[in-house]
Protein backbone atom coordinates (compact mmCIF):
# COMPACT_ATOMS: atom_id res chain seq x y z
CA UNK A 1 0.00 0.00 0.00
CA UNK A 2 1.09 3.53 -0.65
CA UNK A 3 -0.29 6.98 0.01
CA UNK A 4 -2.24 8.71 -2.75
CA UNK A 5 0.12 10.78 -4.89
CA UNK A 6 -1.94 12.58 -7.50
CA UNK A 7 -5.15 10.63 -6.89
CA UNK A 8 -8.18 11.98 -5.04
CA UNK A 9 -9.02 10.27 -1.76
CA UNK A 10 -12.50 8.84 -2.37
CA UNK A 11 -15.43 8.55 0.02
CA UNK A 12 -15.90 4.90 -1.07
CA UNK A 13 -13.43 2.34 -2.35
CA UNK A 14 -12.64 3.23 -5.95
CA UNK A 15 -11.40 0.68 -8.47
CA UNK A 16 -9.73 2.01 -11.62
CA UNK A 17 -9.66 -0.80 -14.15
CA UNK A 18 -10.83 -2.21 -17.46
CA UNK A 19 -13.43 -4.83 -18.27
CA UNK A 20 -10.90 -7.04 -20.09
CA UNK A 21 -8.66 -7.24 -16.99
CA UNK A 22 -9.00 -10.46 -14.98
CA UNK A 23 -7.47 -8.88 -11.87
CA UNK A 24 -10.03 -6.07 -12.09
CA UNK A 25 -12.91 -8.54 -12.34
CA UNK A 26 -11.50 -10.51 -9.37
CA UNK A 27 -11.28 -7.35 -7.23
CA UNK A 28 -14.86 -6.38 -8.12
CA UNK A 29 -16.13 -9.89 -7.31
CA UNK A 30 -14.42 -9.75 -3.91
CA UNK A 31 -15.90 -6.33 -3.11
CA UNK A 32 -19.36 -7.48 -4.17
CA UNK A 33 -19.09 -10.76 -2.21
CA UNK A 34 -18.12 -8.87 0.94
CA UNK A 35 -20.75 -6.14 0.42
CA UNK A 36 -18.12 -3.39 0.32
CA UNK A 37 -19.55 -0.33 -1.43
CA UNK A 38 -17.29 0.69 -4.28
CA UNK A 39 -17.09 2.83 -7.37
CA UNK A 40 -15.74 1.29 -10.57
CA UNK A 41 -14.05 3.52 -13.13
CA UNK A 42 -13.33 1.93 -16.50
CA UNK A 43 -10.20 3.72 -17.66
CA UNK A 44 -10.79 2.58 -21.23
CA UNK A 45 -14.07 4.50 -21.32
CA UNK A 46 -13.00 7.44 -19.14
CA UNK A 47 -10.04 9.23 -20.70
CA UNK A 48 -9.75 11.68 -17.80
CA UNK A 49 -9.46 8.78 -15.33
CA UNK A 50 -6.80 7.12 -17.51
CA UNK A 51 -4.88 10.39 -17.58
CA UNK A 52 -5.19 10.69 -13.79
CA UNK A 53 -3.74 7.18 -13.35
CA UNK A 54 -0.98 7.87 -15.89
CA UNK A 55 -0.08 11.20 -14.27
CA UNK A 56 0.16 9.49 -10.87
CA UNK A 57 2.67 7.07 -12.39
CA UNK A 58 0.63 3.88 -12.23
CA UNK A 59 1.11 1.49 -15.14
CA UNK A 60 -0.85 -1.56 -13.96
CA UNK A 61 -4.51 -2.11 -13.14
CA UNK A 62 -6.51 -2.41 -11.08
CA UNK A 63 -5.58 0.59 -9.01
CA UNK A 64 -7.71 0.45 -5.86
CA UNK A 65 -7.96 3.57 -3.69
CA UNK A 66 -9.50 3.32 -0.22
CA UNK A 67 -11.21 6.08 1.79
CA UNK A 68 -8.23 5.86 4.16
CA UNK A 69 -6.03 7.05 1.28
CA UNK A 70 -4.31 3.73 0.61
CA UNK A 71 -3.47 2.82 -2.98
CA UNK A 72 -3.21 -0.83 -3.97
CA UNK A 73 -1.84 -1.82 -7.36
CA UNK A 74 -2.96 -5.21 -8.68
CA UNK A 75 -3.85 -6.29 -5.13
CA UNK A 76 -4.41 -9.88 -4.13
CA UNK A 77 -7.62 -10.79 -2.33
CA UNK A 78 -5.61 -10.96 0.89
CA UNK A 79 -4.17 -7.46 0.34
CA UNK A 80 -7.67 -6.10 -0.33
CA UNK A 81 -9.04 -7.79 2.78
CA UNK A 82 -6.25 -6.40 4.96
CA UNK A 83 -6.59 -2.88 3.56
CA UNK A 84 -10.34 -2.93 4.15
CA UNK A 85 -10.20 -4.62 7.55
CA UNK A 86 -12.05 -7.72 6.33
CA UNK A 87 -11.10 -11.27 7.25
CA UNK A 88 -10.22 -13.06 4.01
Amino acid sequence: MTSVPGLPTPDVVTVYGADWCGDCRRAKRFLEATSVPYRYVDVELDGAAQQLIDDAGYRAIPVVVTPAGDVLIEPSIYELAVALGIAA
